[in-house]
């Protein structure tokens, strides 16, 4: 049962690497496919390899321009850093938190609207609410 243990984690790795790999061919999307696949069992990866995963998921995010999605993983990897300082390498935390001040400006300047892709319920945007109604003019009573 070990043994297949080991092989569950060894592939797990594997497609981190690839992941990585990817990314760094600039085939975002591709590297996006394999992270997604990937997600559900990040918690069968050691510490290292967790804040490896949400970088590179939130690099790829904000370079194929998802950016709440970025903004999310990218905070994860800067959380487990906090926790667990030197978990990531020095370019990639310097990256990592240029991406993340961008975001947040744009968050806390512009609410989520501002990164995009954000999810915008009715009535909390700041445009008028539309409605089937055509507008009165002057002239109506």
């Amino acid at each position: 049962m070990l043994a297949w243990s080991a092989v569950g984690c060894q592939t797990y790795q594997d497609d981190l690497t690839r992941s990585q790999r990817a990314f760094e061919q600039n085939e975002h999307e591709h590297a996006l496919a394999i992270l997604r696949q990937l997600e559900p069992d990040t918690l069968h990866l050691a510490v290292n390899e967790q804040a490896q995963y949400f970088y590179l998921r939130g690099m790829t995010d904000y370079r194929i321009g998802y950016r709440v999605d970025a903004r999310h993983w990218l905070a994860l990897a800067q959380a487990l850093e906090e926790k667990v300082p030197g978990v990531l390498p020095e370019d990639w935390k310097g990256r990592m938190k240029d991406a993340l001040v961008e975001l947040n400006d744009g968050v806390y300047g512009g609410g989520l609207p501002s990164l995009g892709n954000a999810k915008v319920k009715p009535g909390d945007s700041s445009e008028p609410a539309k409605t089937d109604k055509p507008a009165k003019s002057e002239d109506e009573p």
